[in-house]
């Protein structure tokens, strides 16, 4: 008994020590000024948010991710979604009401701002940074949910660093709904729901962060002299998160379902169409539809080890899922054009590594061609220096080569500087002019000829 009451006492006292949010807190007032100060969205806020928008789209469209975070990290949209988690978190309602506001405000700015952009912009290609944004995974979830409690604990920490920043480039509010606004400007309503789920999804769990840090870290609730009204406020404020939960779980729901969905497929592929003297070049997982296309490349497999093969999907737990292979180019292969960005990928990657080795080795070789030779010390400037010191000499040569001794068969480097003169150079002279290049040339072993 005494044992687990010392080791109770270890853990307590290690987690007070290293885990204690406590111990480098902010003066609370202090964050909660930061973050309601940020819930507005006038004048200059929302011109930065504008900019920011411009920004992003622009990055988006020429697929610049360097762009993409630049954006991020100027855009202030991170004020009222935070302002929502601490409004619900000290009952106060409205706080909730002017960042619900400035929430869509925000939205609706973003939103047509990026709208116009992508209508007048002569790009329309849609590059793989939009697409990234038109599908939320489980990933995005997490990455909100934690993304909003490192800027919670951050903003009540006196050390902040670069904590907010970093969050801000982790979430990505902003290209989801730039990728919005490119769907609208193009028709295509699947691009707005699918960017717009995924900004409603991080924004949700972001405020549901911020919620849960401010009750872990037990921030002062606001206080009502009218117990009626706050009976009230508590309910409106219920109602309100729960309108707003209730669509998040049942979409991150769906999320997860299409994940483990998506995951089963991929391992479905690759354990159960692996064959020898062929390969998967391309894979398409349609969740709602239920169907996996596969292309084949190289030799043609029987149809009965892929009627075997179909056979095997319920073990994966995608019994329900049609199952379409399509092997070479000419053989019904719908999307043709795939098959060629991907070899296209495939090509370019292997030439620009290839490209990219040749370079290093040019640039190796030409580093010991530059040693060899003696470019790297003969110069005007060295010449100039020369002339002063030994004005006698005309001209002068240095390079470096291999020398043999036959009794030891040791082979040296050796570095040979080959001086032409207008008259014979004194003992004196020659000795200088030795010392004076193997301080130039750095040479160990330097072997001077005078003509």
């Amino acid at each position: 008994m005494e044992t687990r009451n010392h080791k109770k006492f270890l853990l307590r006292k290690f987690f007070d020590e290293y885990m204690d949010l406590n111990r480098s807190k902010e003066d609370e007032q202090v964050t909660v000024d930061s973050i309601r100060n940020g819930v507005e969205f006038k004048g200059t806020n929302l011109w930065i948010l504008i900019f920011a928008t411009f920004i992003a789209s622009l990055g988006l469209n020429v697929n610049s991710t360097a762009v993409i975070i630049g954006a991020m990290l100027i855009s202030p949209l991170m004020g009222p979604i935070m302002g929502v988690g601490l409004a619900i978190g000290q009952n106060d309602f409205e706080l909730m009401k002017r960042s619900l506001k400035s929430f869509l405000v925000a939205t609706l700015f973003s939103v047509v701002t990026a709208t116009l952009y992508f209508l007048f912009t002569p790009l329309d290609e849609v590059q793989s940074e939009l697409l990234a944004r038109t599908s939320p995974t489980i990933y995005d979830v997490f990455i909100a949910l934690f993304g909003g409690l490192a800027g919670i604990v951050a903003l009540a920490t006196k050390e902040k660093g670069n904590v907010i920043p970093g969050v801000a480039i982790a979430t990505a509010l902003m290209p989801p709904l730039c990728t919005a606004g490119f769907g609208l400007a193009t028709g295509n309503l699947l691009y707005f729901l699918g960017a717009f789920y995924l900004y409603f999804i991080n924004s949700v769990f972001i405020s549901l962060a911020t919620f849960l840090g401010v009750r872990f870290m037990h921030f002062k609730r606001k206080q009502f002299v009218d117990k009626e009204r706050e009976k009230m406020v508590k309910r409106y404020i219920i109602w309100i998160t729960i309108g707003t939960m209730c669509p998040a779980v049942y979409l991150t729901y769906n999320i997860v379902r299409e994940t483990f969905y998506q995951t089963s497929a991929n391992n479905f592929i690759s354990h159960e169409l692996q064959f020898p003297d062929t390969q998967v070049l391309n894979r398409e997982i349609n969740y709602s539809d239920k169907t996996i296309k596969v292309v084949l490349i190289g030799k043609e497999v029987p149809e009965n080890l892929i009627v075997a093969a179909q056979t095997k999907l319920p073990d994966y737990k995608l019994g329900n899922t049609k199952l379409t292979v399509f092997q070479g180019v000419n053989n019904g292969v719908e999307d043709l054009s795939s098959i060629k960005t991907m070899v296209m990928e495939d090509f370019y990657k292997n030439s620009q590594q290839k490209l990219n080795e040749q370079t290093e080795e040019i640039d190796s070789l030409q580093r010991a061609l530059s040693l060899f030779s003696g470019s790297y010390v003969v110069n005007e400037r060295m010449g100039k220096e020369m002339k002063v010191i030994f004005p006698e000499v005309q001209s002068f040569s240095v390079s470096k080569g291999m020398e043999l001794n036959i009794d030891s068969n040791r082979i040296d480097t050796v570095t040979y500087a080959v001086i032409g003169c207008n008259r014979p150079m004194s003992v004196m002279d020659r000795a200088k002019m030795l010392q004076w290049l193997q301080a130039r040339t750095e040479a160990k072993k330097l072997k001077l000829i005078i003509n």
